[in-house]
């Protein structure tokens, strides 16, 4: 099939969290499998041309929006395994510090939809299904279903995130003001562009099974449950993957070791080398319990602050990486400068650290409030260090408890500081009991989250809405 993929950020060319791995993944995976895919993404400020080897193909896209015609310039990443990376540049769109949190990200996202469109017949691409990811690409999902054309496929990657603006934007849009209606794009008020993607698309699918069936319920379904509840035919959960050639301690580049399941020793290695860079004491063997996430309420921090005491900073230490919310972060440095020999903390992203964090360390803490997916738990169990995670979304279709013969890590149910203390002692534990800890290390490194198992089921969504 030819497919014209749409997001708004793309790893290792833009990133603030799992859209853009997914949007490195699965369109080479596509493509891989004898698929046409051409990729579409912003070329934001901040990405490196001459680093990622981007260059310009000559060809200006112009996009009507209101009264302007703005215009923007194609460049293309090299070619990998067959898949066409293509970036649309506009320095007054984005050229921005940030990705997100502008006043007029409608407009440049909805100029980032028809560009697509534009882009792919400058390239010679001639789609059978469109498929967008996230708010930023329902204004595409919209426009491709009044063309009909195309099949189109949205994918939600977190529900909670919705692109909604002042209603008045849909007249600079060229969008029938008809559209402002609770049954159509109307959100309390406001134009839904992630409402565009739900209610327009002809097929709707969800990172997990789990996801999928918990953004139907009030509790995670943003006030868009009815939605959900509504299209529910058209809406499957598909696990993601994760690029197994990117993610393997085999072959990691980032690490001072390499290991796999036929030999861990490479393992402690790479936790002493961990320790020595976070500036943490190797002394008295303790298990070390790593965090690498985004610093919000969303995963989990509010169960994970009380518990950064005595006795957890006694019997073992915790390293975090991430960014986020400042309230978060001013705490885990109050915490750390209580406890310097146990707690580190690193902000900000350092992909490298990360790869060493998944491999140095011995438990990955993932207590979220709710995980669409989630993709550190499948890069922890892939270097054999066992998550300790809460029973949601993908962490729960991906987590097998340690109670079972084919335990990958340790689940737990409640949203409390106390179920989550009772994850971490169930995990400090199986430190003690070596054979348990092998038994655990050893099923998860076996499991495969690979993008092809995830690729063939988006092939089964895409043959039955093409055109």
């Amino acid at each position: 099939m030819r497919i014209l993929f749409l997001s708004s950020e793309v790893a290792p060319f833009s990133k603030t969290g799992g859209l853009a791995d997914v949007a490195a993944a699965l369109p080479a995976a596509l493509a891989r499998r004898g698929h046409e895919v051409v990729l579409i993404s912003p070329l934001y400020g901040a990405i490196d041309r001459a680093r990622h080897g981007l260059t310009p193909l000559g060809k200006p896209v112009d996009v009507t929006i209101g009264e302007d015609v703005l215009r923007g310039e194609l460049h293309e990443a090299p070619p990998e395994g067959g898949l066409r990376r293509l970036f649309v540049a506009s320095e007054i769109l984005y050229d921005r510090p940030q990705i997100y949190g502008h006043a007029d990200d409608w407009l440049r996202f909805a100029f980032l939809g028809r560009a697509a469109f534009v882009a792919a017949e400058a390239v010679g691409l001639h789609p059978q299904i469109v498929h967008g990811n996230d708010w930023p690409t329902g204004p595409a999902i919209y426009e491709a279903s009044v063309q009909a054309t195309w099949g189109t496929v949205f994918t939600i990657h977190n529900l909670a995130y919705q692109g909604n603006f002042p209603a008045e934007v849909i007249a600079p849009l060229g969008w029938p003001d008809a559209l402002l209606h609770p049954d159509s794009l109307e959100f309390f008020g406001q134009l839904s562009f992630i409402k565009a993607g739900l209610v327009f698309a002809d097929a709707l699918t969800t990172v997990s099974p789990t996801y999928a069936r918990e953004i139907a319920t009030p509790e995670l379904g943003a006030g868009l449950e009815g939605v959900i509840a509504r299209r529910g035919a058209a809406l499957t959960g598909i696990l993601n993957g994760i690029d197994d050639r990117v993610w393997d301690p085999r072959h990691d580049g980032h690490l001072p070791a390499r290991y796999g399941p036929g030999s861990l020793a490479g393992k402690a290695r790479c936790k002493a080398e961990l320790l020595r860079e976070l500036g943490l004491p190797a002394g008295r063997e303790r298990p070390l319990l790593v965090v690498v996430s985004r610093l919000s309420e969303q995963k989990g921090f509010g169960l994970l602050l009380p518990l950064l005491d005595a006795p957890l900073l006694e019997e073992a230490q915790v390293a975090i990486l991430g960014n986020g919310d400042g309230d978060i972060e001013a705490a885990l440095q109050q915490a750390r400068g209580r406890w310097p020999r146990s707690l580190a903390l690193r902000n900000g992203f350092d992909e490298g650290l990360a790869h060493r964090m998944e491999a140095g360390g011995d438990f990955f803490l993932m207590p979220s409030r709710y995980e669409p997916c989630g993709l550190n738990q499948m890069y922890s169990m892939r270097y054999g260090t066992p998550p300790v995670a809460r029973a949601t979304g993908g962490l729960v279709d991906t987590v097998v408890d340690a109670a079972r013969p084919d335990g990958t890590g340790f689940v737990f149910a409640d949203f409390t500081s106390e179920a989550l203390r009772s994850g971490i002692a169930r995990a400090l534990r199986a430190y003690r009991d070596p054979d348990e800890l092998a038994r655990l290390r050893q099923n998860g490194m076996g499991r495969d989250f690979s993008w092809d198992r995830s690729a063939a089921e988006y092939e089964g969504v895409y043959a039955r809405v093409s055109r």
